[in-house]
Formats: C-alpha cells, structure tokens, sequence
C-alpha cells in the first residue's frame, strides 16, 4: 500500500497555519471550478501544546476515510475539501476558528475536534448559524444530554461521561469487592469535563457499591505541569484507591511523579483515560496493575476488523490510532454514507440521515458489531468499552472485561430522571 505523505510535526502546524489539507480534485475542470465544486469540511483541533499528537490523530484519521472518499470519485465527481485550523484548546480561538470556517470558508460542516471546554464554545456557534457539527472528541455528558444545551444540527461520535462512568464504577466496585477497597480519593481536571466525570463515577460507584467513602478530591488545571500537591494529599490521607479522568499529557506526568512517590504501591489507581497508545507509550515506567478503560487499543474489541482498523492506520502512519482516532473515522464515516444518500450538502437533509442511524463498525459492540446514533440526544451508543489493567510492554493492556449496555443504558435512564434531563 502506497503510503500518505508523513507529515512532521512541525509541517502539520504549517498546513494548519494555511488554513487546509485539499485531496486533489479529479483533471479536466478548471481549477476555479474545481473549489467551488467541493464539499468543505472544518476541522477544529489542537495543533500545538501538550495533546497535539490527539489532534493530529484526528485528522489522520479522517484524511483516511476522505481519502478512500475522493479515489472512488466523490459524490458524482464533488470531492472533500478539508480545512484544518489549530485551536490551541482555547475556546474563544476554536469559537472564532469556526466563525471562519461559516463566514469565509463557507463549510458544509463541522467535525469538531476539541475538548469539552472549546466544544461548548463551538456549540453555541453552530447552534446559531444552523451548520451541521459532528462532535468526536468531547465526552462531558451535558453537551448532548440537557435538553437545554443540545442542537437538531450536532451530533456527539465521542463518548459520553456516564456511559464511561456507569461501565467504570461497575469494574470498580468488583475489585473494590475483591481487594476490599473502602476509602476513594479523585483527582481530575478542573474544568467541564473533569467536573463531570468525578461526578458521574461516584454516583455510579455508589450504586454498585453503597458506602464507599470519599476521603479527599484534588482539582488539578488541565495541562498543570506538577502534582505535587495533590500527590502529597494522596500519600497523606492513604486512600485504598485513586479514581482519575486526567488525560494524554496531564495524566501522563501525575503517573510518572505519583511513582517517585510510591503512590501505587498501597493504592490502586482508577484512571478512565489512561489506555490509549499515545499516553501509556509516553510513561517512562508504566507500572504494572493500574486498572483503565480501553480509549483506544488494537486488542479490544478482539475482532478482525478493529486490527484491521488499527493495521491500516499503523501502516499508513507509523504509529497507532487513539481514542480521539476512533471517534472521528466514526463521525467522517456516518457523515459520507449521509452525503452519499442525501446526494449533496442540505444540512437539514444531512441531518435526518445521520439521526438514529445504526452502521456497521470496528468499535461497535451493537448487533452484527455496530454503533448507533440514538434519535433521543444525538448521541452514540453501542461503542466498545471496556477495563483492563496495564502491563509494562505492548500491548500494555490484559484482562480486559467489557461493560455491559443494557445496564449501562438502565442506569442513564435513572441519572437522566434524577436531573430532568429525560
């Protein structure tokens, strides 16, 4: 297989910084006719900064299924244009970055590829301006789940907090069972995400595990560089386990200077992001043990067509997919099979044809391997998830135990209730 152009790092930020990645167009129009005969795609997504191999996961990984897209001849010969912008994970530049892509690009979507804090910023973008987004990064649950906050136009492909957490505390409170594990410390982001994370999992603990006690919850700034005094809290009030939704670099330095502690020799550590090549690779000595829910690894699901998913990214790349990979072949797939049966870029008609759509998937664990897009909240269901704990080599993941869906799914129906949100 003839391999895509590897870009560095530095010559990513360059293409971001023009403002587009185009696949050629097929010969024989003029080239002024040839752009405005494409189907513009905005990608929003951190370029630079401590979680820039995420974001250049995502567009890696849509380059792949646009690509494939463009070969076969588009949609009757119109091809995808995509337009990559770095948002620097602040969310009045990523407001800003799609105000363009609206005003100036004049894009038929959005595949928005930020975090929580940015995403809601974005949301409220496309709420106005009626531009159909497809959300597959952030997984704070409020962005699709309250009523007040969702759109008809957007569309959440990355995972939703209390899926993960339902799934989560159901793994926890088994080892806390078998370990006897009793007193609970958090340490998470202190923004949206973060925030809702400790919430939903230790409303789910409590269900699975009535009476756990919460001794402690440190608030660390996403991107903070030192844990030590949250570390230091740890080491103080001795708790029996640790529950974390730090991620990629943050989650990285809080394992390795929680280490030098010894912090996980007393203690077991709960982190929900921490199965994702790009983050335990970076670990300069992952320890042995830790329990995390699978972002993205090639052994789970254990199926043929999620290596293959895994091979023909590797191969093209030189390095694996990731959570944030995942979501967004998810989205950029669910979006070409809606241009190919709408046949061009109505928005509204685009819309309909993506609402409570069921396909085939090398993460779905739905009937025949599928995910969905539920027509309640516009949200995915039916992804793979699942827990594990970590070794020291690759696949640096074993015992891995999927979540169950339709307790996970029983559960959101009670969450939802108690916040009149269902």
């Amino acid at each position: 297989m003839k391999k895509l152009n590897k870009y560095s790092r530095r010559e990513i930020l360059k293409t971001s910084a023009s403002s587009a990645s185009i696949f050629a167009l097929a010969g024989g129009f003029p080239n002024i006719l040839k752009a405005e005969s494409n189907i513009k795609i905005g990608i929003p997504t951190i370029l630079s900064g401590r979680v820039a191999q995420l974001g250049i996961s995502v567009t890696n990984a849509i380059k792949i299924a646009v690509n494939k897209f463009n070969n076969a001849g588009g949609l009757e010969g119109r091809n995808i244009e995509l337009i990559i912008r770095d948002s620097r994970a602040k969310p009045d530049e990523a407001a800003r970055v799609c105000r363009d892509f609206i005003n100036s690009d004049k894009v038929d979507a959005i595949i928005n590829a930020e975090a929580s804090g940015a995403s809601f910023a974005v949301q409220e973008v496309v709420r106005e301006s009626g531009t159909l987004c497809l959300h597959s990064v952030s997984e704070t649950t409020s962005l699709t789940a309250n009523p007040s906050i969702r759109a008809w136009n957007t569309f959440r492909f990355s995972r939703q907090g209390i899926h993960d957490s339902v799934g989560s505390a159901r793994y926890a409170a088994k080892i806390a069972e078998e370990k006897d594990l009793k007193t609970w410390m958090s340490v998470n982001p202190d923004y949206a995400y973060g925030r809702d994370s400790d919430d939903t999992f230790f409303w789910a603990l409590e269900q699975f595990s009535p009476g756990s006690k919460i001794i402690g919850k440190g608030w660390p700034k996403i991107f903070q560089p030192d844990y030590t005094e949250v570390i230091t809290q740890i080491a103080r009030k001795k708790p029996d386990a640790v529950y974390t939704s730090l991620w990629g670099g943050d989650l990285v330095s809080f394992i390795d200077q929680a280490s030098l502690y010894g912090i996980f020799k007393n203690t077991e550590l709960f982190a929900i992001n921490l199965a994702d090549y790009t983050t335990m690779s970076a670990i300069k000595n992952l320890p042995e043990g830790l329990h995390s829910g699978t972002r993205y690894v090639a052994a789970w699901p254990n199926t043929q067509d999620n290596r293959d998913y895994d091979k023909s990214y590797t191969d093209l790349y030189e390095d694996h997919p990731t959570n944030w990979s995942w979501s967004a072949s998810v989205a950029i797939d669910f979006l070409i099979n809606a241009l190919k049966e709408t046949g061009g870029t109505d928005n509204k008609k685009l819309a309909a044809a993506i609402k409570g759509k069921t396909r085939k998937s090398f993460i779905g664990v739905g009937n025949n391997n599928s995910v969905s897009i539920r027509d309640r909240d516009q949200t995915i269901i039916d992804y793979s998830i699942g827990w594990g704990t970590t070794i020291s080599s690759e696949p640096y993941m074993t015992g891995i135990q999927p979540a169950d869906w339709n307790n996970i799914k029983e559960l959101e129906k009670v969450w939802l209730t108690d916040k009149n949100w269902l």
